[in-house]
């Protein structure tokens, strides 16, 4: 089979495309046949090393790409009694997408509806249930809450602006570009506005009458979270869900208290999908609200895994506006 992986850390030219064997599932495990790869910042972060200690993503090398697919079940493992060869199903959180087949932990592994097409599943599970746990577990969106979506034209950025806004809450967003802008108001957002510099926090400021937001969610990170800060009330809280734009590396907790005592979260999503119901429950929404049309998500490009080192290069320029994938089959 083909597989795309790395052997060290570093830009896209440690990319390396391997013919390796297929894989036999283990107890508890399926072997799935993928069709389509899901590209994220993640994946990027994986390659550069950002992942190289962590205890919640351990990995090593050499490490197959890709950490969400969708395709049909080829083979169960003992113990697997949910899964059939043939079903339709997704993942996420587990290495080895870059590749036309990948073993997966079934109790990670979510059946996909029949009228689901593959490519959205792959598009909607990583970002879907980020979106799900930060808008239900830690935005509580609802009438009457406000809250920032930085990079809102972005897969995550697009379904935390239509949850919000289907829940009632107000939404604010902010993007790099008049033209993402717009993609904003369109999922929902009640006004959205370029970062300019930081100045996004005296345009939030003014539009809640000097108040500030309930929450930030920001994926950016050096770039924007001072500012964030700055555009968050009194008591609110930070969710600094990623770190694209670099790392904040000299953050003093003083700060945050002589910002408004503040409250500051870094969350990972493998925290909140800690049991097969957790990720079932949270994908059946997700899985539910695009078939019904209530929700949308926008592919961004699809690509082979030829085309792997561009596609990073492509996320990594933010060339993309909704989500990107890898074509396998």
């Amino acid at each position: 089979m083909r597989a795309i992986q790395i052997d060290h850390y570093g830009g896209p030219e440690v990319i390396i495309r391997r013919e390796l064997p297929v894989p036999s599932p283990g107890s508890g495990e399926v072997l799935i046949r993928l069709a389509y790869s899901g590209i994220n910042f993640m994946d990027i972060h994986t390659r550069q090393g950002k992942y190289a200690a962590s205890r919640t993503y351990p990995q090593t090398m050499p490490t197959t790409l890709g950490i969400e697919g969708a395709g049909t079940v080829e083979a169960v493992g003992s113990g697997v009694y949910d899964f059939r060869v043939g079903d339709k199903v997704a993942y996420c959180l587990s290495w080895g997408s870059y590749a036309d087949y990948a073993i997966v932990a079934a109790w990670r592994v979510v059946h996909v509806p029949e009228e689901l097409p593959l490519e959205l599943a792959a598009a909607a599970l990583f970002h879907g249930l980020t979106a799900h746990y930060l808008a239900y577990d830690l935005g509580k969106f609802g009438p009457g809450v406000t809250c920032l979506v930085h990079s809102a034209s972005g897969g995550v950025g697009q379904l935390l602006v239509q949850i919000g806004a289907q829940l009632g809450a107000t939404v604010y967003a902010t993007t790099s570009t008049e033209a993402k802008a717009q993609v904003a108001r369109d999922r929902g957002a009640q006004a959205a506005f370029l970062y300019d510099n930081g100045r996004f926090a005296d345009t939030v400021r003014e539009l809640t009458g000097g108040r500030g937001v309930d929450v930030v969610f920001d994926p950016i990170g050096k770039p924007t979270l001072r500012d964030s800060m700055r555009a968050t009330r009194t008591k609110g809280l930070i969710v600094s869900f990623g770190s694209v734009g670099g790392n904040v590396k000299d953050l003093d907790p003083i700060e945050l208290g002589e910002a408004g005592s503040l409250f500051l979260t870094r969350p990972r999503l493998a925290d909140h999908l800690t049991d097969a119901q957790t990720i079932r429950r949270r994908a059946a929404d997700i899985f539910t609200a695009l078939i019904e049309g209530t929700l949308s998500i926008g592919i961004a490009g699809r690509y082979t895994l030829d085309d792997v080192a561009q596609a990073h290069q492509d996320l990594e320029n933010r060339n993309a506006v909704g989500k990107p994938l890898i074509k396998i089959a």
